[in-house]
């Protein structure tokens, strides 16, 4: 077992990675009351639910609510079914919610756990690969709204995240996939050393070699840790997280959430930032070629949907989080291994790179 921490000052917490950790008790210091609420859905828990369970029963009052499994029910309906699911059972202040589940779970869980009279603990149990490297850390929650993702939420840390790495094994393909384009962007915004390691890797990592994969979801938990501990509030370098997010997040809004997974619409973002920054002059042809391989390699889509036009794309970026007194900012790369966030880019190129389907990175 590996550990980390995430250095936030009184709101510090422990990551631990490593196999067979959902049965070793490591949350129990981590619960400061007698009630638990476990949230899962309905895909999960038929695999890990009961085991979790037993793990905390004879401790503690353990309650458990199954959501249906989702993008499509991120939204205030199911947090709403998350407090009935509270109140009724007549969880106190001192309650901890635990998120037994992927990146929906965890951010629903959360948000709730931020909302539930007036903020109560939490903790992340992600049992995706894209949860588990990206949004099980950080302290970010929330929901969509139909207009804009992730538009309503909350900044709440867990008290702790513990990853099982054994739950990978029952994580369907397009899964598996959709987690490395989380893990290929540390390399490409932050640590092109990392990125080396993933291109050299990449068969053993989609073959689910245990050591291979572990060691990628240390150094990308490692990595976020890092940049959270900088700014928390994402207030600077964390927005360098959302490489791709910007494209991303209007693919999902435009087509209707759950119809690409959010990793895969992130991985065709990422080659629309990384072709706008070729057009800026910032990174070359062959830096375009190499981001499309490596996510190609991960059997990830690299090209937006023929069917979306630019205009579209627009309409849903303009109501990014991003967006500063009505201008576009993005995540671009200055170079493979560093990144960073800016509006200062000619709006021609902008429309270039989103109409340029499959033809990214050709022209730059």
């Amino acid at each position: 077992m590996r550990k980390l921490n995430v250095d936030l000052g009184e709101r510090s917490y422990p990551i631990y990675i490593g196999q067979g950790l959902l049965d070793k008790g490591l949350m129990v210091p981590f619960i400061r009351g007698r009630q638990v609420l476990i949230v899962t859905n309905e895909t999960i828990a038929p695999h890990y639910l009961g085991r979790l369970e037993k793990s905390l029963q004879g401790q503690f009052q353990v309650d458990s609510l199954v959501l249906p499994d989702g993008e499509q029910y991120k939204n205030l309906d199911q947090i709403n079914a998350i407090f009935d699911a509270l109140l009724e059972k007549k969880h106190n202040r001192t309650t901890t919610l635990i998120a037994l589940g992927g990146g929906v779970v965890g951010d629903m869980t959360g948000f709730a756990a931020a909302c539930y009279q007036r903020g109560v603990d939490f903790i992340q149990v992600p049992t995706t690969l894209l949860s588990q490297v990206d949004s099980s850390v950080g302290g970010k929650t929330g929901v969509n709204h139909p207009k804009g993702k992730n538009m309503i939420g909350a900044f709440h840390q867990p008290q702790c995240v513990v990853i099982d790495t054994d739950v990978l094994n029952s994580l369907p393909e397009k899964e598996l996939s959709a987690g490395m384009a989380e893990v290929i962007k540390y390399g490409l915004i932050y640590d092109e050393a990392f990125l080396c390691y993933l291109e050299d890797h990449i068969d053993g990592l989609m073959g689910l070699q245990p050591d291979l994969l572990e060691q990628a979801i240390f150094r990308s938990c490692e990595i976020k840790a890092e940049v959270v501990a900088q700014d928390e509030k994402e207030a600077g370098i964390r927005a360098w997280l959302n490489l791709g997010h910007t494209f991303g997040h209007a693919i999902e809004a435009e087509q209707g959430y759950g119809k690409w997974l959010h990793g895969e619409a992130v991985a065709a973002g990422t080659l629309m930032a990384a072709d706008l920054s070729c057009r800026l002059g910032w990174i070359s042809a062959a830096d375009v070629t190499r981001v499309k391989t490596i996510l190609q390699a991960a059997n990830l889509p690299v090209y937006p949907p023929e069917d979306m036009s630019a205009e579209q794309f627009k309409a849903h970026m303009l109501v990014d989080k991003k967006v500063l007194d009505g201008s576009i900012r993005l995540v671009l790369l200055q170079q493979i291994g560093k990144a960073t966030v800016t509006s200062d880019f000619p709006a021609a190129l902008l429309d270039e790179t989103l109409s340029a389907g499959r033809a990214l990175g050709v022209c730059c």
